[in-house]
């Protein structure tokens, strides 16, 4: 499993919801959290 990349991919989205929070965009930063949660399953999902 490539963790290098699960964890830029996580931490990227997590900077772009933090980013949305900020500005009171909340749910298009929930929007990127579950997206981000979605990709992470598959990705894990996918090299199991």
């Amino acid at each position: 499993m490539d963790f290098k990349k699960l964890y830029f991919t996580l931490f990227n989205t997590l900077s772009n919801a933090v980013e949305r929070i900020n500005t009171h965009d909340y749910e298009e930063a929930r929007l990127l959290l579950i997206h981000a949660q979605q990709e992470a399953e598959e990705c894990y999902i996918t090299s199991a």
